[in-house]
């Protein structure tokens, strides 16, 4: 059974910094598209970062360019690195993985519909 647990989120102060974690248990993560989504009260969930995993390509939302940086820790844990934090960055942050390898096109897409498999999410709140 495919599992994805994330860890990491809390409250911090503007400008501060996190980082999640992502947990992988159930299947090897070779050649698939891992993201973070996040989701605030009354928005869309949107898309963040995603890896492609087995090539290293990133993707990142222009809200959290240069600033967030996603990657593959190890054969099971994949993180985003959250700095300069704003208080528009505060939001449930869900971990999500591809049901099978996808090509990196769609893996960069960042769409919710690629997406088969998806954490329970960690809330991130940023303080002004």
């Amino acid at each position: 059974q495919v599992q994805l647990v994330e860890s990491g989120g809390g409250s911090v102060q503007t400008g501060g910094s996190l980082r999640l974690s992502c947990t992988a248990s159930g299947y090897g993560l070779s050649r698939y598209c891992m993201a973070w989504f996040r989701q605030s009260p009354g928005k869309e969930r949107e898309g963040v970062a995603s890896v492609y995993i087995g090539y290293g390509d990133t993707t990142y939302a222009d809200s959290v360019k240069d600033r967030f940086t996603i990657a593959r820790d190890n054969g099971s844990t994949v993180s985003l690195r959250m700095n300069s934090l704003k208080p528009e960055d505060s939001a449930m942050y869900y971990c999500a993985s591809t049901e099978a390898a996808i090509p990196e096109l769609l893996c960069a897409r960042l769409a919710r519909g690629n997406f088969a498999y998806w954490g329970q999410g960690t809330q991130v709140t940023v303080s002004s």
